[in-house]
């Protein structure tokens, strides 16, 4: 054998092509290199409702806190859930819990009637300032006027029923609900707002919020309602029946159909629309929380985003039970 031969040999067993006088290593790939590369798993149904969600919040300016969860399944998404925020009116969920839990106890009773004196009138949200004083109402009317209407004199007539703000915050705190929290009554939100040099400057100081909570606790709350354990059973059934009245119907339920929607409202547009309640239907109860602020677009285009998100979840549980 030449010397080149013996080079030709010795190139061959130990893969080395000679080209123009240059050796050249040829190395043959690696098992792992000849395997396709693992694909992701596709995601879930549920992530992808989480994904339509974040697109729909994602079209609006805003900040957003949604907690969606399941009573069946125990399927569960959160979108800043955790996040503390201002309720408006959403605050008067834990103001009813409270009442009820008073009446539970014997302090007073739903037919108790209260004569409404001029100076107990409150502004904004209502009906009660339009009538005149003397009026005589009960306790579940101011009740089921706070909720379907937002009434806010009633909502301060029952701080004063139940002992003020300081007895729904410790009933709160009994329920482990730490971030939900009372300020002061309606009546203090108005001044605060009144002595503001203008609507949008008073939102974006933050500083007087007419409530305080995270949607993952209101949504605590109406777990509770939903499961009818929420001060009692008969108790959860009648929060449940007031808030079925819900005269606003332009954010959760507006896409909705074919379901029952008790909820309940908390506004001050644009800034802040906030939708809290559970949709039943067929054996199905899905608790909704959704929260907002900081939106200075049109309150119409926040409604609709709100009535868009509420829809993706009916139909994304409608087929996956």
């Amino acid at each position: 054998m030449t010397f080149i031969q013996r080079r030709i040999s010795l190139a061959v067993l130990f893969g080395i092509t000679l080209a123009a006088g240059v050796a050249v290593v040829w190395t043959q790939p690696s098992a792992a290199a000849q395997r396709p590369a693992a694909q992701a798993p596709p995601p879930t149904p549920l992530a992808m409702l989480k994904a339509g969600i974040e697109r729909t919040t994602n079209s609006v300016k805003a900040t957003w806190g949604i907690y969606v969860k399941s009573l069946e399944t125990g399927e569960e998404i959160a979108i800043d859930a955790d996040r503390q925020m201002d309720t408006m009116s959403v605050i008067k969920i834990p103001l009813m819990v409270e009442v009820f839990e008073q009446i539970k106890a014997g302090k007073f009773a739903l037919s108790d009637r209260y004569t409404v004196a001029a100076e107990d009138m409150r502004p904004g949200t209502g009906v009660i300032r339009s009538l005149d004083p003397g009026a005589v109402v009960t306790i579940k009317d101011l009740i089921t006027l706070m909720i379907i209407v937002s009434d806010n004199t009633a909502t301060d007539l029952l701080y004063k029923k139940v002992g003020g703000v300081d007895a729904v915050n410790r009933r709160m705190e009994a329920m482990g609900l730490k971030m939900t929290h009372a300020p002061g009554p309606a009546s203090d939100w108005f001044a605060a707002l009144r002595a503001a040099p203008s609507a949008e400057a008073f939102h974006r100081a933050a500083k007087t919020p007419f409530g305080l909570s995270t949607p993952h606790e209101i949504g605590i709350i109406l777990e509770q309602m939903g499961r009818k354990t929420l001060v009692s059973q008969a108790a959860s059934e009648q929060m449940l029946q007031i808030m079925s009245g819900q005269l606003y119907r332009s954010r959760i339920p507006r896409d909705i159909s074919g379901y029952r929607i008790p909820h309940k409202t908390g506004d001050f547009l644009p800034y802040i629309a906030n939708d809290v309640g559970l949709l039943m239907a067929g054996g199905r109860t899905i608790v909704i929380s959704i929260f907002t602020a900081n939106h200075f677009g049109s309150g119409d285009r926040i409604e609709e985003a709100i009535g868009d998100i509420s829809r993706q979840v009916v139909e994304y549980f409608s087929f996956h039970r």
